[in-house]
């Protein structure tokens, strides 16, 4: 394997693929090139003499400013790189439609759902309207393991700490997620679950949750009943006789929504399993699928790639708005907009935002971008969304879930076990973590380092998709590892 990666010609500075200790010589396009401090593995090294207040470019674009002259051969990192990044910019619309790969026709078996959806797995799911009765949830679902076989898959109760106390947007995002999760294409049947003096009593959460089919949806306000775990569990035997005659379909791949996410990122994301993530959403959406993209501030600092794909002026303008109305919430409360790489991230690699960006979109591919949603609003659109939304994990794949994503492709470089609601199929950027993880990782992507070619990976990756579609349990579904979190800002009672 190659020591160094260049990743595009304009680049100053390469990515050691492997740790390099100082002194060490190594080759790069034919030329030989001396280290002169240690460069662990995922990091970055001067190919060049850079002047202080220069720009260090990587993936053809700048990740910074060097903070003082860096010699050619040094690890480039936080001690010598600073953001360039500022508040609110204006932008203008430079389209580009760039050709997109076809893939060949694929299908699945999925569940027809009333709405025109399809679903990849028919589950039953319990809804607390307010964290009073989280706990009442959890015993229900333990209770109706015993019931869970025929047509319905698994029994899983979703716990939050929201429902009460709450006002203004927070309130409106609680019932809306819930609402998104309670008609869910992979959800079968539904209990929602209130206690009876919350904000969010079941009375007005119905209000939003709109017309539901009552064969499919019941609704329970455990103060209104003498036995809560009796009635619940009548509740639910009546949701699996509902559900014991659906049956799987072939579909095609256009009813497929996959949600794309990063999480514990390092300095082979960007090389590896996120450009991996955008050849496959590139065929999805060419197939008539739909894609969505969100962790809006690591769109910072490479939002104008995915401005100048957009497919109209209108949907440009959206997504300035959706760029310039993050860092006003960053700025309303006082933070800085480039404080973003976690220490993991740092330690993995990834210096600044930029960095972190660059390589963060590239989960987005490279067709264009149809539609910009609301957090937790569901696509309506074919193609590629970008969704409002923070970069907290468990925030983002919520909200992802919620705009109806049925599969959850989540890249990571360090590692995590983290699971939404739907299966949350883990894709390593690098094999020792594949090794190391096994039970955590669906996928080890790091082998585009070792000579797998792009098209084979997605091929590969497609199939593993396709088969979780169809029913095979994602890391996360076998652990058990499912929850939700949702995205806060505004003022608890």
């Amino acid at each position: 394997m190659a020591e160094l990666l260049r990743i595009t010609p304009q680049d100053n500075v390469a990515v050691a693929l492997t740790a390099l200790s100082s002194g060490q010589t190594v080759t790069l396009d034919g030329i030989a090139l001396t280290t002169v401090t240690d460069v662990p593995a995922g990091h970055k090294v001067a190919l060049f003499p850079i002047k202080a207040g220069e720009k260090v470019i990587k993936y053809g674009f700048p990740i910074g400013y060097a903070k003082e002259d860096i010699p050619v051969g040094a690890h480039v990192h936080v001690h010598n790189l600073h953001t360039g990044l500022s508040g609110e910019l204006t932008y203008e619309y430079h389209p580009t439609y760039p050709t997109v790969p076809q893939i060949p026709v694929a299908t699945f078996m999925g569940y027809p759902r009333k709405d025109g959806r399809v679903g990849v797995r028919n589950e039953l799911w319990i809804l607390p309207t307010v964290g009073c009765v989280n706990d009442i949830a959890r015993q229900l679902e333990r209770a109706a393991q015993e019931l869970v076989g025929g047509g319905v898959e698994c029994v899983c109760a979703f716990p939050h700490p929201y429902g009460c106390s709450q006002m203004g947007d927070d309130q409106e995002n609680t019932r809306t997620i819930l609402a998104d999760l309670a008609t869910h294409p992979n959800v079968g049947g539904v209990l929602v679950l209130g206690l009876g003096c919350e904000n969010n009593h079941i009375g007005a959460f119905r209000k939003v949750l709109g017309d539901v089919d009552p064969a499919r949806v019941k609704f329970l306000s455990a103060q209104d009943v003498d036995d809560e775990i009796e009635a619940g569990m009548a509740l639910i035997g009546e949701l699996f006789q509902a559900m014991q005659a659906d049956r799987r379909t072939r579909q095609p791949l256009s009813r497929l929504t996959l949600g794309l996410k990063c999480g514990g990122s390092d300095g082979f994301s960007g090389i590896t399993a996120n450009p991996l993530l955008g050849s496959l959403a590139d065929g999805v959406c060419a197939a008539g699928g739909t894609a969505l993209l969100t962790e809006v501030p690591e769109m910072f600092g490479a939002e104008t790639l995915l401005m100048n794909r957009c497919r109209s002026e209108a949907v440009f303008q959206a997504t300035v708005s959706m760029i310039n109305r993050y860092k006003e919430y960053f700025m309303r409360h006082g933070q800085p907009i480039y404080e973003n790489p976690s220490p993991g991230n740092r330690e993995g690699g990834i210096t600044t935002l930029e960095d972190k960006s660059l390589g963060c979109v590239q989960k987005g591919g490279t067709g264009a971008v149809t539609d910009v949603l609301e957090y937790a609003q569901p696509a309506r659109t074919p193609g590629l969304n970008l969704l409002y939304g923070p970069g907290n994990d468990a925030c983002a794949v919520t909200g992802l879930m919620a705009a109806g994503a049925q599969i959850i492709l989540f890249t990571t470089g360090r590692g995590t076990p983290l699971g939404a609601p739907v299966p949350t199929l883990k894709i390593a950027t690098n094999s020792d973590l594949a090794a190391h993880k096994p039970h955590w990782m669906d996928f080890d992507a790091g082998r585009l380092l070792s000579g797998l070619s792009m098209q084979q990976a997605t091929q590969e990756l497609l199939r593993l998709v396709l088969d979780t579609a169809n029913g095979r349990p994602a890391q996360n579904e076998r652990a058990g590892y499912r929850e939700i979190a949702i995205f806060k800002d505004g003022v608890t009672l």
